[in-house]
């Protein structure tokens, strides 16, 4: 018998308020979400998403270097949607790397759970070059307090604007592109995209289905929980209407077409390394990345933009 998730002082969950039940479905993966989700950086990314790990990671360096190459010593990032901090910490670690001085960051997650390994990781930052706080808040909610021009980068990646309400697009589009006046680097998943259950890998799963109608994906897990939360699916044309009237679009482009659908199924295919196909299908990748026919299908959507001309 399935079993809803709730917390303790919700008699009757259902139905749950959007973000109550994002944050449940988050705290309940856990660790198990960092791991499945978040690539080794030090390793040249080794997870399961290396490539797209890695095409992001090169936006996010380029953008550092490109900030340091001004003269700059100081440097606010703000990561909306942080997750257990992986992302926010190493552009910081990267940051004091290329010489900032001064590194302030910020991470919100609407997952306790996800804010506490996050906070547990930041406690092992020693450095008095990098000061990071972590703290649970809604998008929405962080981007009307943080205000205009308030970050050097802002970061919002990959599932959390797919989980915010659609009706909230409009607003979260202009507040993310006022939020900085340096560079706004966002991923989302892509309405083409391999199937993903987002708090952890597709075989923790019984069954899932994804109601396009209703934004809205169901998993049953193999542990017998039941879990739903909001879900939208993006195209390439609805992320750049929406951001286009409020930033100057530098690139709109997709992450992972063809790497995951060749990727050997370790329960299936023999135990190989291709360097020849990696190296092809790297090739196609960045031949395809802008393509209309193949941006759709890729895994993940990119959007850099930077403050309107």
């Amino acid at each position: 018998m399935a079993t809803r998730l709730a917390f303790d002082d919700i008699t009757d969950p259902d139905p749950l308020p959007a973000g109550v039940e994002i944050a449940l479905a988050y705290d309940a993966a856990g660790t198990d979400y960092r791991d499945y989700a978040d690539g080794d950086a030090s390793s040249g990314f080794s997870g399961r998403y290396d490539f797209a790990d890695r095409e992001l990671w090169l936006r996010i360096d380029k953008t550092l270097i490109e900030l340091r190459a001004q003269g700059r010593h100081a440097i606010r990032i703000l990561d909306l949607g942080c997750g257990p901090g992986t992302w926010l910490l190493r552009t910081a670690a990267r940051a004091r790397d290329l010489g900032f001085t001064a590194i302030e960051g910020r991470g919100i997650d609407i997952s306790p759970a996800m804010i506490a390994l996050a906070n547990q990781a930041a406690a092992r930052t020693t450095d008095p070059r990098i000061g990071l706080t972590f703290d649970v808040g809604d998008i929405v909610e962080t981007l009307e307090q943080e205000g205009r021009h308030a970050c050097d980068i802002a970061l919002c990646l990959y599932g959390v604007l797919n989980h915010v309400a659609p009706s909230s697009y409009p607003a979260v589009a202009r507040a993310l592109a006022g939020v900085t006046d340096g560079a706004l680097i966002a991923t989302v998943r892509s309405t083409g995209s391999l199937p993903s259950i987002f708090i952890s890998g597709l075989e923790k799963a019984r069954h899932f289905h994804q109601d396009h109608e209703h934004d809205r994906l169901e998993i049953d897990l193999l542990d017998g929980r039941h879990l739903e939360f909001g879900l939208h699916l993006f195209s390439a044309r609805e992320v750049r209407a929406l951001f286009a009237p409020h930033c100057a679009i530098r690139e709109i482009a997709g992450i992972d077409v063809f790497h995951s659908r060749f990727r050997p199924e370790r329960d299936w295919n023999p135990a190989t390394e291709d360097p020849a196909l990696e190296a092809s299908l790297a090739r196609l990748e960045h031949f395809c990345a802008t393509d209309p026919t193949f941006i759709d299908r890729a895994a993940h959507i990119l959007l850099l933009a930077g403050p309107a001309e």
